[in-house]
């Protein structure tokens, strides 16, 4: 898997460099070529995606079979003949282009954890497949363009059209997925169901790029068709940020299931497949390095939180690894970065100073309870 992953940048740097200058008579093999790499591309992240991801899947797999579809109709167009094969190519694109904003509002919903009734994709998926047969009608009905021919232009098959009274139909789709997308990402962020403004901003930042490639493309006469790549990039954004949320909220379940075993009985608590020994004796330890050690508990990462609280829990450094899905070498790690914000130089030190500052704080009770009698 991480081959495969490994092989994206060299494949998006590729179809960059295909889609610089080259002569007239290159350049309809250049765009091919290039529409080519991006639908094996595509390709390679659909299967990647399929492997990867575990929750929220069907949403995942219709976004990147989008992309890969919007880029086979690039792929053909590229490579049209005559215009009845140039309108399929085209319809293609748009079968593709019509569903993604789709399966990417639906991503965003899901990975804000943003509540919606379940009708609601039912219902974007019929306007999907109404919008689609409007802009597949070139060539059947004059709607969507009131003309359309074949030509080609310095060597590339394109289609020349004359827009129609129904064209500004799909500019309104686009908007109001647009709009709606940022509409959930700020309500989830204000509703604090999105953990971390950074996360907020990858997902705005995955809007904007392909609604800006658009509106580019409307304005700038470009040969090249920007958004095979903007989506590409729309798509690994998307990605990335449902693992790392993913990973997140399960680090933040294994925190909260360790805080509530302590609040069972010291020596038998249960906690994911273990029971828990006798606690470390106690030591004395100066006030300074409590003050230190306390300060530090505050600047923990989620990863870093879970394993403190494993390690006061008294769970074994294979369990650790087992219940948090991590390698020996990632856990040394975040051993290292624990340690050094808590002042403590072992794990040993760690339930030392832990144990200490439990014990100061229980004799901190009983003298107020003491006191209140």
């Amino acid at each position: 898997m991480k081959r495969l992953f490994a092989g994206v940048p060299f494949l998006l740097f590729l179809i960059m460099s295909l889609s610089g200058c080259s002569t007239v008579g290159s350049k309809s093999a250049s765009l091919t070529i290039i529409y080519g790499s991006a639908a094996v591309l595509s390709l390679l992240l659909l299967i990647g995606c399929c492997l990867l991801v575990r929750k929220n899947k069907v949403w995942f797999v219709l976004l990147f079979s989008s992309v890969l579809v919007v880029n086979i109709g690039y792929t053909f167009l590229a490579m049209s003949a005559n215009l009845t094969m140039a309108l399929w190519a085209n319809r293609v694109a748009y079968l593709g282009s019509v569903f993604l904003p789709l399966a990417m509002l639906m991503i965003i919903l899901d990975v804000s954890g943003t509540k919606y009734p379940k009708w609601l994709h039912g219902a974007l998926g019929a306007l999907s497949i109404l919008v689609f047969l409007i802009a597949a009608s070139p060539g059947i009905l004059p709607i969507y363009y009131k003309e359309v021919s074949f030509a080609v232009v310095n060597g590339v098959s394109t289609l020349v059209k004359v827009y129609g009274p129904l064209h500004p139909l799909y500019l309104v789709y686009l908007l109001g997925y647009f709009a709606a997308m940022v509409t959930v990402i700020i309500r989830a962020k204000v509703k604090k169901t999105i953990e971390t403004t950074a996360n907020a901003a990858i997902l705005a930042i995955a809007v904007f790029v392909n609604i800006g490639v658009w509106f580019i493309e409307q304005i700038a006469h470009i040969e090249f068709e920007m958004l095979s790549v903007s989506y590409i990039i729309n798509e690994l954004f998307l990605l990335g940020i449902h693992l790392v949320m993913n990973e997140y909220r399960r680090l933040k379940m294994i925190v909260t299931q360790v805080e509530s075993a302590q609040g069972c009985s010291e020596n038998e608590i249960t906690i994911p497949n273990v029971m828990l020994k006798k606690p470390v004796e106690n030591t004395v330890v100066a006030p300074e390095r409590i003050e230190a050690f306390m300060t530090g508990l505050k600047t923990l990462t989620p990863a870093e939180k879970a394993i403190y609280e494993a390690y006061v829990a008294r769970v074994t450094t294979k369990e650790i690894m087992a219940n948090m899905n991590i390698k020996e070498s990632t856990l040394k790690y975040h051993n290292r970065n624990l340690y050094g914000k808590l002042g403590v130089s072992s794990r040993k030190e760690l339930l030392e100073v832990h144990k200490h500052i439990r014990s100061l704080q229980a004799a901190l009770e009983d003298t107020n309870q003491n006191a209140g009698k």
